[in-house]
């Protein structure tokens, strides 16, 4: 097959500049060949090389007591005791699930999967985090449908619950949807597999199933901004099988124990290329693959499609040459491909064949460690609109608009799509809080969560990065948990432009300083950049997912609210209302400031409520809606009603930071005022749980009329 002429059209298709050019013929010394060229394209693009954001990065804490491998491998790993640890990532799937949603997102899942397995890990539990444009717009319902869908269709087949997340609505996200993925799994601390190659004259072996052409390209598009070709990417999207993915995780942990894996890597963005050029870089040996040996699904596939295809469900491993025939015999039981299609070299060498014929020959050091690393521009942005004057509403008319809208009303028609108990250690489900999944075969356990408020990041990117760790924080604590660590997705626009670096730098500043003064180091993560559509940038969407650890020794806070409760209010309310849910649904407003996280009132207001977690019955953290629309999702979860004493706008719709309400009974009470004493820990009775009836102040309504509402929103807005 005859590889066309490196044109100027040529190089700007695979989204390389020309000064990047100009580097490439600068280390090679010569004109790259096609194929050349696409792997530089796949290995240098935003996607893969993090060349605007590496910078960024490295100012992240990443290290602590409990990291086991921070950022670098395929997930970040904490320890949870007894020769246990927890792998976990978080990562995007934004651009695909635009253009194809069923598969977008099912691949989104699959890929963050195989990352957690490629490590000795047997996946325990999946979130996700998903934001869509705004409910009325054209493409809203279908992409909601194909991506829940997508996601269910994946998860359930594969056999992992799924077990928290969100999802929010904003025009902003009208041209670019984001799906984020985050999955976890348990290893034995001896048992963890790396990516880094080791040994020379090692065979480089492919696993799993055959390479087609979709998801050609699929890194490249995934660091451009959509414009009006958007339908011509729609081959750029791979296909899933979570059947396959199934019968690939088997194989690998069975592999796994014979010892014949010297090292692992899956094939996620650009395909064979970066899983074989970052098990050389981080081995420090060169590569050489013969391509006529891949397994293909499609005839006289070109050097240039098998190096750059993202078809899905596949891996590269190192080998132990002495166990090669123990190897092929389990993946051969587990119906899957199984084939030797390299070496690892000593020279610095990326050595591609196919037919006997060199397609490339590239030093394989340069495509990873001499990828661009760009200092950009970047400029502070922070709104400096002063909140205006907020008129009083009626309690109950203010929640009703709340619960009745797509942003805070239940996601049950979503999570309900979802297997949330298979593998049955599941302690809490979707829909109220961190998810809890139990640790196999012990009395431990670990919950889960995923958070971020865009509008107040978007309003002020430092305070909002803050306040998405500190959110995660109290909900994690909020079901009893210690926070652990912390993984990463962060989602921007276009970072060519200063505002939108400035966006992402000041985030990031923000993160950096929550994550160390919480103990929540950061040990994974992806960014996300250029998700724009004709110029328009999504609302900055730095996703933070989380992880805490509840020991055997401690019971996690997950009851309910039971007739006669005091409902107890820990933290101090001053009435912010800017950039509030409030302000969003009842006044169409995004004015004022994001309000500011104290972190060190955040850790201490955390501590407090897990040192007396046997005094409290339930618990939540007040975020989005404040007072008023936590207090409904405890007494709608717990199926009583309530009466909380004030009725003041300010008092109840506030989203004031580090702040829990818990119910308990009245003796529960008077301990938690003595010992909130004792650390002057702002506290106090705001009501009761009782009856069957919201009461705020002299506003009222029937708990079952607006548990209808808030459960039937969904529903109503987006089942076909």
């Amino acid at each position: 097959m005859n590889e066309p002429d490196i044109t100027k059209e040529l190089i700007e298709l695979h989204g390389l500049k020309s000064d990047e050019y100009d580097l490439i013929l600068s280390i090679i010394n010569r004109t790259p060949t096609f194929t050349e060229l696409g792997i530089f394209s796949a290995m240098w693009n935003e996607h893969c090389s993090y060349k605007s954001s590496k910078k960024w990065l490295r100012t992240l804490p990443t290290e602590g007591s409990q990291v086991i491998c921070g950022p670098g491998e395929n997930a970040g790993i904490v320890d949870i005791g007894d020769n246990q640890a927890l792998v976990f990532k978080m990562e995007s799937h934004n651009h695909p699930s635009y253009i194809e949603p069923y598969q977008g997102a099912a691949t989104g899942v699959g890929g963050i999967l195989r990352d957690v397995f490629t490590m000795g890990a047997r996946p325990i539990a999946v979130m996700n985090s998903l934001s869509f444009g705004d409910v009325n717009h054209y493409k809203t319902n279908q992409l909601v449908n194909g991506v829940v869908s997508g996601i269910g269709g994946y998860g359930n087949c594969f056999g992992v619950p799924t077990v928290g997340g969100e999802t929010r609505f904003d025009s902003s996200y009208n041209g670019n949807c984001l799906v984020n993925a985050f999955a976890a799994g348990l290893v034995d601390k001896n048992k963890i597999f790396y990516s880094a190659a080791s040994g020379i004259g090692m065979p480089v072996v492919y696993l799993g199933a055959k390479t087609g052409r979709d998801g050609v390209g699929g890194a490249t598009m995934a660091s451009a901004e959509f414009d009006d070709s958007i339908e011509k990417k729609r081959p750029t999207v791979q296909v899933g099988d979570p059947f396959t993915e199934k019968r690939l995780m088997e194989a690998c942990l069975e592999l796994m124990e014979t010892g014949a894996v010297i090292s692992i890597q899956d094939m996620g963005a650009a395909g064979l290329t970066c899983s074989a050029v970052e098990m050389g870089d981080k081995g420090d040996l060169g590569i050489s693959l013969d391509l006529e040996k891949v397994p293909t699904r499609e005839p006289n596939m070109s050097a240039y499609e098998m190096m750059l295809s993202e078809s899905q469900e596949r891996m590269l491993m190192v080998l132990d040459p002495e166990k090669e025939n123990i190897a092929k015999t389990i993946f051969d039981k587990w119906d899957l491909d199984f084939a030797v299609v390299g070496e690892t070299i000593s020279e610095d060498r990326f050595l591609i064949k196919l037919d006997g014929v060199v397609k490339a020959d590239l030093p394989l050091k340069a495509l990873a460690g001499n990828a661009p690393e760009y200092d950009r521009p970047w400029i502070a942005t922070q709104s400096n609109n002063e909140l205006k004057d907020v008129v009083e509403v009626n309690a109950v008319d203010g929640l009703k608009a709340l619960i009745s809208s797509a942003n805070y009303c239940s996601k049950s028609w979503i999570y309900e799509q979802y297997d949330s108990q298979v593998m049955a250690d599941t302690i809490e489900r979707p829909g109220f809080g961190a998810g809890i999944v139990r640790v196999h075969g012990t009395k431990k356990s670990i919950a889960f969560t995923s958070d971020v408020t865009p509008r107040y990041v978007q309003a002020n990117p430092f305070e909002g990065g803050k306040q998405a760790v500190a959110e995660a924080f109290r909900n994690l604590v909020s079901v009893g948990a210690k926070p652990l660590a912390s993984t990463d997705n962060l989602n921007f626009g276009n970072p060519e432009k200063p505002e939108i670096m400035g966006q992402f730098v000041q985030a990031i500043k923000g993160i950096s300083k929550a994550v160390k003064e919480l103990n929540m180091p950061i040990v994974s993560g992806n960014v996300s950049l250029y998700n724009e559509t004709d110029g328009v940038s999504i609302n900055p969407t730095p996703t933070i997912g989380a992880v805490g650890l509840i020991s055997e020794a401690e019971n996690p806070i997950n009851g309910r609210a039971y007739e006669g409760n005091m409902a107890v209010l820990i933290g101090e309310t001053q009435g912010h209302l800017g950039q509030t849910a409030l302000l969003q649904e009842v006044f169409n407003r995004s004015d004022g400031n994001a309000p500011k996280v104290n972190l060190e009132v955040e850790k201490k207001h955390g501590n407090f409520v897990l040192e007396n977690r046997e005094l409290i019955n339930a618990c939540i953290d007040l975020s989005d809606g404040g007072l008023a629309l936590a207090a409904f999702e405890l007494a709608h979860r717990s199926k009583i009603g309530f009466e909380i004493y004030e009725e003041s706008t300010e008092f109840l719709f506030a989203e004031d930071q580090a702040r829990y309400l818990v119910a308990c009974e009245f003796d529960q009470a008077e301990t938690l005022f003595v010992e909130a004493g004792k650390q002057n820990i702002p506290i106090q009775t705001v009501g009761s749980f009782k009856g069957d009836t919201i009461v705020f102040g002299n506003s009222r309504s029937e708990l079952v009329s607006l548990s209808a509402i808030f459960s039937d929103t969904f529903k109503n807005l987006f089942q076909n």
